[in-house]
Protein backbone atom coordinates (compact mmCIF):
# COMPACT_ATOMS: atom_id res chain seq x y z
CA UNK A 1 0.00 0.00 0.00
CA UNK A 2 0.93 3.63 -1.05
CA UNK A 3 0.75 4.74 2.86
CA UNK A 4 2.83 1.82 4.21
CA UNK A 5 4.91 2.73 1.42
CA UNK A 6 5.38 6.29 2.49
CA UNK A 7 6.07 5.94 6.20
CA UNK A 8 9.12 3.27 5.09
CA UNK A 9 10.93 5.87 3.05
CA UNK A 10 10.38 8.04 5.52
CA UNK A 11 11.28 5.75 8.72
CA UNK A 12 14.51 5.02 6.14
CA UNK A 13 15.65 8.36 5.12
CA UNK A 14 15.86 9.12 8.76
CA UNK A 15 17.58 6.22 9.98
CA UNK A 16 20.09 6.22 6.52
CA UNK A 17 20.79 10.57 5.87
CA UNK A 18 20.55 10.92 1.99
CA UNK A 19 19.31 8.62 -0.86
CA UNK A 20 19.07 8.34 -4.20
CA UNK A 21 15.86 8.14 -6.10
CA UNK A 22 17.32 5.02 -7.57
CA UNK A 23 18.83 3.57 -4.50
CA UNK A 24 14.98 3.88 -3.00
CA UNK A 25 13.43 2.61 -6.28
CA UNK A 26 15.41 -0.93 -5.64
CA UNK A 27 14.63 -1.16 -2.21
CA UNK A 28 11.10 -0.64 -2.41
CA UNK A 29 10.40 -1.96 -5.86
CA UNK A 30 8.94 0.53 -7.46
CA UNK A 31 10.38 3.09 -10.46
CA UNK A 32 12.35 6.07 -9.53
CA UNK A 33 9.12 8.25 -11.41
CA UNK A 34 6.90 6.14 -8.54
CA UNK A 35 9.48 7.44 -5.79
CA UNK A 36 9.14 11.12 -7.41
CA UNK A 37 5.21 11.17 -6.99
CA UNK A 38 6.23 9.50 -3.28
CA UNK A 39 8.45 12.75 -2.39
CA UNK A 40 5.88 15.18 -3.95
CA UNK A 41 3.03 13.58 -1.34
CA UNK A 42 5.63 13.42 1.61
CA UNK A 43 6.45 17.25 1.22
CA UNK A 44 2.64 17.74 1.07
CA UNK A 45 2.17 16.18 4.17
CA UNK A 46 4.64 18.55 5.80
CA UNK A 47 7.75 16.16 5.84
CA UNK A 48 11.02 18.60 4.98
CA UNK A 49 12.31 16.20 2.19
CA UNK A 50 14.56 18.28 0.21
CA UNK A 51 16.31 17.13 -3.15
CA UNK A 52 20.07 17.48 -3.78
CA UNK A 53 21.44 17.40 -7.58
CA UNK A 54 24.33 16.28 -8.76
CA UNK A 55 26.30 13.14 -9.01
CA UNK A 56 26.21 13.23 -5.34
CA UNK A 57 22.85 13.83 -5.27
CA UNK A 58 19.58 12.08 -3.29
CA UNK A 59 16.59 12.93 -1.26
CA UNK A 60 17.51 13.87 2.42
CA UNK A 61 15.18 15.05 5.55
CA UNK A 62 15.88 18.05 7.14
CA UNK A 63 17.57 17.06 10.52
CA UNK A 64 15.22 19.34 12.62
CA UNK A 65 12.35 16.89 11.56
CA UNK A 66 11.17 14.68 14.22
CA UNK A 67 8.46 11.53 14.04
CA UNK A 68 6.07 12.36 16.48
CA UNK A 69 3.80 9.14 16.19
CA UNK A 70 5.27 5.57 16.91
CA UNK A 71 3.27 3.63 13.62
CA UNK A 72 4.66 -0.02 14.20
CA UNK A 73 2.55 -2.72 13.83
CA UNK A 74 1.68 -5.39 15.83
CA UNK A 75 3.97 -7.69 13.24
CA UNK A 76 6.62 -5.32 13.85
CA UNK A 77 6.49 -5.78 17.51
CA UNK A 78 6.71 -9.47 16.90
CA UNK A 79 9.99 -9.55 14.81
CA UNK A 80 11.05 -6.77 17.23
CA UNK A 81 11.18 -9.62 20.46
CA UNK A 82 11.54 -12.30 17.92
CA UNK A 83 15.21 -10.72 17.40
CA UNK A 84 15.40 -9.20 21.42
CA UNK A 85 15.07 -12.92 22.21
CA UNK A 86 17.79 -14.27 20.21
CA UNK A 87 19.56 -11.75 21.60
CA UNK A 88 19.51 -12.51 25.13
CA UNK A 89 19.48 -16.51 24.46
CA UNK A 90 23.16 -15.42 22.57
CA UNK A 91 24.62 -12.84 24.96
CA UNK A 92 22.51 -13.40 28.51
CA UNK A 93 23.05 -9.87 28.83
CA UNK A 94 20.67 -8.65 31.93
CA UNK A 95 20.47 -5.57 29.89
CA UNK A 96 18.98 -6.71 26.93
CA UNK A 97 16.59 -9.68 28.92
CA UNK A 98 15.07 -5.96 30.90
CA UNK A 99 14.73 -4.64 27.91
CA UNK A 100 12.95 -7.89 26.15
CA UNK A 101 10.69 -7.59 29.26
CA UNK A 102 9.77 -3.86 28.93
CA UNK A 103 9.30 -4.50 25.27
CA UNK A 104 6.69 -7.61 25.76
CA UNK A 105 4.82 -5.74 28.72
CA UNK A 106 3.79 -2.44 26.19
CA UNK A 107 2.47 -4.98 23.76
CA UNK A 108 0.43 -8.12 22.89
CA UNK A 109 2.61 -9.06 19.63
CA UNK A 110 1.19 -11.42 16.94
CA UNK A 111 3.04 -14.69 17.15
CA UNK A 112 6.02 -14.66 14.33
CA UNK A 113 6.27 -18.26 14.11
CA UNK A 114 10.07 -18.16 14.26
CA UNK A 115 11.97 -19.36 17.17
CA UNK A 116 15.72 -18.03 17.77
CA UNK A 117 17.99 -19.75 20.17
CA UNK A 118 21.37 -19.19 20.11
CA UNK A 119 22.55 -20.43 23.31
CA UNK A 120 24.87 -22.16 21.85
CA UNK A 121 26.47 -19.14 20.58
CA UNK A 122 27.98 -18.48 24.44
CA UNK A 123 29.24 -21.29 25.15
CA UNK A 124 32.62 -20.62 26.38
CA UNK A 125 32.76 -16.60 25.52
CA UNK A 126 29.91 -15.70 28.29
CA UNK A 127 31.94 -14.00 30.79
CA UNK A 128 33.86 -12.55 27.85
CA UNK A 129 31.12 -11.08 25.88
CA UNK A 130 29.68 -9.72 29.01
CA UNK A 131 32.85 -7.87 29.89
CA UNK A 132 33.57 -7.04 26.45
CA UNK A 133 30.29 -5.29 25.50
CA UNK A 134 30.50 -3.28 29.39
CA UNK A 135 34.01 -2.17 28.08
CA UNK A 136 32.32 -1.42 24.59
CA UNK A 137 29.52 0.79 26.26
CA UNK A 138 31.96 2.33 29.26
CA UNK A 139 34.12 3.60 26.33
CA UNK A 140 37.30 2.01 27.66
CA UNK A 141 40.38 0.29 26.66
CA UNK A 142 40.98 -3.88 26.79
CA UNK A 143 43.94 -5.42 27.20
CA UNK A 144 44.76 -9.15 25.99
CA UNK A 145 47.10 -12.02 24.90
CA UNK A 146 45.74 -12.82 21.04
CA UNK A 147 47.40 -15.82 19.10
CA UNK A 148 46.85 -15.55 15.40
CA UNK A 149 45.96 -18.20 12.37
CA UNK A 150 49.93 -18.30 12.20
CA UNK A 151 50.45 -19.31 15.78
CA UNK A 152 51.78 -15.96 17.04
CA UNK A 153 51.55 -15.04 20.21
CA UNK A 154 51.37 -11.51 21.18
CA UNK A 155 49.85 -8.68 23.42
CA UNK A 156 47.04 -6.30 21.68
CA UNK A 157 45.80 -2.84 23.97
CA UNK A 158 42.59 -1.89 21.92
CA UNK A 159 39.83 0.52 21.99
CA UNK A 160 36.58 -1.72 21.33
CA UNK A 161 33.67 -0.86 19.50
CA UNK A 162 31.55 -3.95 18.87
CA UNK A 163 31.41 -7.74 19.32
CA UNK A 164 29.85 -9.11 16.46
CA UNK A 165 29.14 -12.50 15.64
CA UNK A 166 30.41 -13.48 12.03
CA UNK A 167 31.66 -16.37 10.10
CA UNK A 168 30.51 -19.22 12.54
CA UNK A 169 32.14 -17.71 15.40
CA UNK A 170 32.39 -14.40 17.76
CA UNK A 171 34.63 -11.48 16.87
CA UNK A 172 35.58 -8.36 18.10
CA UNK A 173 35.70 -5.12 16.41
CA UNK A 174 38.23 -2.84 17.62
CA UNK A 175 40.69 0.25 17.22
CA UNK A 176 44.05 -0.73 17.52
CA UNK A 177 45.98 2.57 18.81
CA UNK A 178 49.36 0.86 17.70
CA UNK A 179 48.67 0.49 14.37
CA UNK A 180 46.05 3.07 14.19
CA UNK A 181 43.31 0.93 12.00
CA UNK A 182 40.46 -1.07 12.79
CA UNK A 183 40.53 -5.04 13.21
CA UNK A 184 38.84 -7.63 13.68
CA UNK A 185 40.06 -10.48 16.89
CA UNK A 186 38.51 -14.03 17.15
CA UNK A 187 37.27 -14.13 20.83
CA UNK A 188 38.27 -17.81 21.10
CA UNK A 189 42.18 -16.68 20.70
CA UNK A 190 41.75 -13.85 22.88
CA UNK A 191 42.63 -14.87 26.99
CA UNK A 192 43.91 -12.83 30.07
CA UNK A 193 41.26 -10.30 28.81
CA UNK A 194 41.76 -6.71 31.26
CA UNK A 195 39.35 -3.66 30.82
CA UNK A 196 41.48 -1.16 31.84
CA UNK A 197 40.84 2.52 33.25
CA UNK A 198 42.08 4.40 30.15
CA UNK A 199 39.55 6.20 28.35
CA UNK A 200 39.16 6.11 24.20
CA UNK A 201 41.38 8.41 22.55
CA UNK A 202 38.95 9.79 19.70
CA UNK A 203 35.39 9.50 18.87
CA UNK A 204 34.47 6.21 16.56
CA UNK A 205 32.07 5.88 13.30
CA UNK A 206 29.29 3.32 13.89
CA UNK A 207 30.30 0.04 14.17
CA UNK A 208 28.23 -0.68 10.85
CA UNK A 209 30.27 1.89 8.88
CA UNK A 210 33.74 0.70 9.77
CA UNK A 211 32.87 -2.92 8.74
CA UNK A 212 30.98 -1.78 5.67
CA UNK A 213 34.32 -0.35 4.74
CA UNK A 214 37.03 -3.03 6.19
CA UNK A 215 35.19 -5.25 4.30
CA UNK A 216 35.73 -3.31 0.81
CA UNK A 217 38.91 -3.65 1.90
CA UNK A 218 39.42 -7.29 2.88
CA UNK A 219 42.81 -8.19 2.48
CA UNK A 220 42.46 -12.03 3.74
CA UNK A 221 43.40 -14.58 0.32
CA UNK A 222 40.65 -16.65 -0.88
CA UNK A 223 41.17 -20.49 -2.32
CA UNK A 224 39.06 -21.44 -5.15
CA UNK A 225 38.60 -25.48 -4.46
CA UNK A 226 37.00 -28.23 -6.10
CA UNK A 227 36.35 -31.22 -4.82
CA UNK A 228 34.57 -34.25 -5.81
CA UNK A 229 31.78 -35.47 -3.31
CA UNK A 230 29.92 -39.28 -2.94
CA UNK A 231 26.39 -38.69 -2.39
CA UNK A 232 26.14 -40.03 1.17
CA UNK A 233 28.70 -36.39 2.15
CA UNK A 234 27.15 -34.09 -0.38
CA UNK A 235 24.74 -32.59 2.13
CA UNK A 236 27.41 -31.77 5.06
CA UNK A 237 29.34 -30.49 2.31
CA UNK A 238 26.90 -28.27 1.34
CA UNK A 239 26.07 -27.64 5.00
CA UNK A 240 29.54 -27.16 6.78
CA UNK A 241 31.48 -25.82 3.80
CA UNK A 242 29.01 -23.87 1.54
CA UNK A 243 29.73 -26.12 -0.93
CA UNK A 244 28.20 -24.93 -4.72
CA UNK A 245 27.64 -28.35 -6.91
CA UNK A 246 28.44 -27.23 -10.50
CA UNK A 247 27.59 -30.63 -11.89
CA UNK A 248 25.98 -34.28 -10.79
CA UNK A 249 28.07 -37.57 -12.16
CA UNK A 250 25.41 -40.52 -13.07
CA UNK A 251 26.30 -42.51 -9.67
CA UNK A 252 25.49 -40.43 -7.82
CA UNK A 253 28.58 -38.18 -7.13
CA UNK A 254 28.90 -34.59 -7.36
CA UNK A 255 31.42 -31.92 -8.30
CA UNK A 256 31.34 -28.82 -6.39
CA UNK A 257 33.05 -25.50 -5.68
CA UNK A 258 34.67 -23.89 -2.46
CA UNK A 259 35.62 -20.62 -1.93
CA UNK A 260 37.74 -20.47 1.95
CA UNK A 261 39.76 -17.81 3.46
CA UNK A 262 43.35 -19.90 2.84
CA UNK A 263 45.07 -19.65 6.68
CA UNK A 264 41.33 -20.82 8.25
CA UNK A 265 41.47 -24.09 9.55
CA UNK A 266 37.87 -24.86 9.91
CA UNK A 267 37.37 -25.59 6.50
CA UNK A 268 40.06 -27.93 6.36
CA UNK A 269 39.22 -29.44 9.83
CA UNK A 270 35.59 -30.23 8.17
CA UNK A 271 36.76 -31.00 4.45
CA UNK A 272 39.38 -33.70 6.64
CA UNK A 273 36.49 -35.26 8.57
CA UNK A 274 34.44 -36.47 5.52
CA UNK A 275 37.23 -38.93 5.26
CA UNK A 276 36.84 -40.77 1.79
CA UNK A 277 33.86 -39.22 0.82
CA UNK A 278 35.48 -36.19 -0.65
CA UNK A 279 38.57 -35.74 -3.02
CA UNK A 280 40.14 -33.12 -3.59
CA UNK A 281 40.78 -32.33 -7.17
CA UNK A 282 42.24 -28.47 -7.05
CA UNK A 283 44.51 -26.69 -6.18
CA UNK A 284 47.69 -29.17 -6.88
CA UNK A 285 49.15 -27.53 -3.88
CA UNK A 286 45.84 -28.62 -1.38
CA UNK A 287 45.81 -32.00 -2.54
CA UNK A 288 49.53 -32.61 -1.89
CA UNK A 289 48.91 -30.60 1.80
CA UNK A 290 46.00 -33.48 2.52
CA UNK A 291 48.32 -36.03 1.42
CA UNK A 292 51.05 -35.30 4.44
CA UNK A 293 48.21 -34.65 7.08
CA UNK A 294 47.18 -37.99 6.32
CA UNK A 295 50.57 -39.63 6.05
CA UNK A 296 51.66 -37.99 9.22
CA UNK A 297 48.10 -39.35 10.98
CA UNK A 298 48.74 -43.05 9.46
CA UNK A 299 52.33 -42.88 11.04
CA UNK A 300 51.66 -41.45 14.08
CA UNK A 301 49.25 -44.97 14.78
CA UNK A 302 51.78 -47.28 13.37
CA UNK A 303 54.11 -46.14 16.23
CA UNK A 304 52.58 -48.80 18.95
Amino acid sequence: MKMDRLYAITVYLLNHGKASASELARRFEVSSRTIQRDMDALCRAGIPVVAMTGAAGGYEILDTFRMRQHAATREDYSHILTALQGLATATNDPKVSATLEKLASLTKAADSGILLDFSILREGDERMLQQLQAAVRSKHVVSFTYTNADQATRNHTVEPIAVLYRWYAWYLLAYSTVKQDYRTYKLVRMSDLLTTDIAFSREHEEAEAILRTADKTDTRTYLNVTIRCKAEAKARAIEYLRGIVTEELDNGDVLMTLNVVENEHFWLGTLLSLGDSVEILEPEALRLRVLIAAKTMVALYHKR
